[in-house]
């Protein structure tokens, strides 16, 4: 898990999905989004910073703790 800054979308809860640029949350996202949009991440091999005990937890996706 990565700390983010939520002042852009306080309205964010626990399990919620964001997404993130350069560690700010810009907005709240579904599950089937988030979900795509990871796979796709993963299919052009941009999970360098990820290890593989994050990848396989939580629906391999990360949310908010």
């Amino acid at each position: 898990m990565k700390e983010v800054n939520l002042s852009m979308v306080p309205e964010a809860n626990v399990g919620d999905y964001v997404l993130v640029h350069v560690g700010v949350a810009i907005s709240i996202v579904d599950e089937e989004e988030a979900l795509k949009t990871f796979d796709y991440i993963r299919q052009i091999g941009e999970l360098n910073e990820l290890t593989s005990d994050e990848l396989n937890s939580d629906n391999q996706q990360r949310t908010l703790k």
